[in-house]
């Protein structure tokens, strides 16, 4: 029972960060957008005598708008000023305790590789957790240098840095928890940016204009470079969060190099957009995208490793025994392996006809992708695979 519960708890988490996450990139798309797409206000308007720098007619939802940006800030301020904060603290806040109930808490399952690394679950956790913090703090400090007044070369900086991160964690966790422990290290600092510079950024501000001073626009110039680098970590975030469905990528010998193609990919095409929104098709940055994706899309084909010869009869009965044994433990209604509560993507294989069924899974995760047992807790040896390679490419027979 309390196994349930704890499962329900993650679903609501799970649910609570997709909304949450919805809103939070959604809102940054529409102001880069925005950004790009206002128009200087002719000279001697109204608009231009009163500090607007840029301005938008747009219609929606039957309603015509027309927003403002003024070049440092408004001569007063309203009374009701709407701040976006809320929609990263709650996809930050809700990201990590997902993490926690999913990754942390199972840390032996979901974390702990042994054909890795032979680490204790604590110090797993203790990599992950130092890798959130670490990322944000050579981030802010590589920012704060003198090399964060040369965008190209610090994106630069930052990514290669990024690709040594899931280097190393590559050579620590499992492929999953590195896929996601990569993407809460750019998830931390994006929060980290709205949470330090952004919001303190126009809270100062804020407070100028209300004492009836000049706001100084270092801190507006501050918070749109951080809210511009937000934005282009946003598509590979996403990637990594639907990643852990997709073996291919993160069980692969050189998952990290994958993972960083898809970020660089997704980086690319977001530029793009980006470039567009201003007016300037630059058709090479999609074009470079889809060389990345179709790279991955190759170097992530299927490699079935050497399996040794089979020995004696393969038939069903054979097979479920060597599922009945290195499998149901996890993929039965009620699991029996310490930490699992829930059969892994909803498989059964503790039944004749959820076995048949599952056949085609069973062969892509355990024989061509390799990344089931997780870890290789149940020790499931070569010939075994060798045996479920054989009986599914025979037809899968039930007999």
């Amino acid at each position: 029972m309390e196994a349930h519960y704890l499962e329900f708890l993650s679903m609501l988490v799970r649910w609570l960060h997709i909304i949450a996450g919805i809103a939070w990139i959604g809102s940054s798309f529409y102001f880069i957008w925005l950004d790009n797409t206002l128009e200087p206000p002719a000279p001697d308007t109204d608009n231009a005598k009163k500090g607007v720098s840029g301005e938008l007619w747009a219609v929606h939802g039957g309603g015509f708008y027309n927003p403002q940006k003024y070049a440092v800030a408004p001569a007063t301020l309203p009374q009701n000023l709407h701040w976006f904060k809320w929609e990263a603290y709650t996809t930050w806040l809700s990201g990590t305790a997902l993490l926690i109930l999913v990754y942390w808490l199972k840390a032996q399952v979901m974390m702990v590789d042994p054909n890795v690394a032979n680490l204790a679950p604590w110090q797993a956790v203790a990599i992950g957790a130092a890798s959130m913090i670490g990322s944000w703090l050579v981030y802010d400090g590589l920012c704060r240098s003198p090399l964060g007044k040369h965008e190209g070369l610090l994106a630069g900086v930052v990514f290669g840095l990024l690709t040594l991160l899931a280097w190393e964690l590559s050579r620590t966790l499992g492929g999953r928890a590195m896929f996601m422990h990569v993407g809460t290290a750019m998830g931390t600092i994006m929060a980290a940016n709205v949470f330090f510079v952004i919001i303190p950024g126009q809270k100062k501000m804020v407070d100028a204009m209300r004492a009836g001073q000049v706001p100084n626009p270092v801190y507006g110039k501050r918070g749109k470079q951080r809210s511009v680098h937000n934005n282009y970590f946003t598509l590979p975030v996403l990637f990594i969060m639907i990643s852990n469905h997709y073996a291919s990528t993160y069980s692969h010998p050189q998952n990290w190099a994958i993972l960083m193609l898809m970020a660089a990919a997704g980086v690319s095409i977001r530029h793009f957009f980006n470039r567009k929104h201003k007016g300037v098709y630059a058709w090479q940055y999609p074009a470079l995208g889809a060389v990345l994706l179709a790279t991955v899309a190759w170097w992530t084909r299927p490699q079935i490793v050497q399996l040794p010869p089979v020995e004696g009869v393969v038939n069903f009965n054979r097979v479920r025994a060597i599922v009945g044994q290195r499998c149901i433990v996890c993929h039965s209604p009620q699991p029996t392996y310490p930490g699992v509560t829930q059969p892994p993507a909803g498989v059964l294989l503790h039944t004749p006809q959820d076995l048949l069924l599952n056949a085609p899974r069973v062969y892509q995760q355990v024989v061509v992708t390799r990344i089931m047992p997780l870890g290789n807790v149940t020790q499931i040896t070569e010939q075994e695979r060798a045996v479920i390679a054989a009986w599914v490419t025979a037809g899968a027979k039930p007999e």
